[in-house]
């Protein structure tokens, strides 16, 4: 029996953040920034680690406005998490991530790392606590 992981995503025009649960789905680590050059591409590349890794479950973020509304972002992030949930045939859901850049900028300025190196991180750590949040809210029920 292969065991599955869930998949947690923090997409951006630029970059796209990845992360993902050890076997047992417990924990939620970074794991790479894709450079988002196409649409197509990150799809791909996607699709690639999804079947790699036995991904089950895909939580990706949602940008909501301050007020909780929807705008044109959102819109983009949810049309993006369609077509991939229509490609792999894995569920995605979406979670709110309003913040989650600034508990990321927090918690690497608390790790001492150097604001050159940050940039770098920042999209994984933010796609690791958009999973660690997706995984909270089902452990919850």
């Amino acid at each position: 029996m292969q065991l599955t992981r869930k998949m947690g995503i923090d997409y951006g025009d630029k970059r796209i953040g990845i992360a993902l649960t050890d076997p047992l789905c417990i924990i939620s680590s970074p794991y790479e920034v894709f450079q988002n050059v196409s649409k197509e591409k990150s799809l791909e590349h996607l699709l690639k680690l999804i079947k790699e890794f036995n991904v089950d479950q895909i939580a990706m973020g949602l940008p909501l406005n301050m007020d909780g509304t929807e705008g044109e972002r959102a819109k983009i992030h949810r049309e993006f998490g369609e077509e991939l949930a229509k490609l792999s045939n894995v569920q995605v859901a979406f979670v709110d991530e309003r913040l989650t850049s600034a508990e990321a900028e927090e918690i690497l300025i608390n790790s001492k790392v150097r604001r050159e190196k940050r940039k770098e991180l920042i999209d994984k750590i933010s796609a690791q606590i958009i999973l660690q949040t997706y995984l909270n809210q089902t452990k919850r029920g």
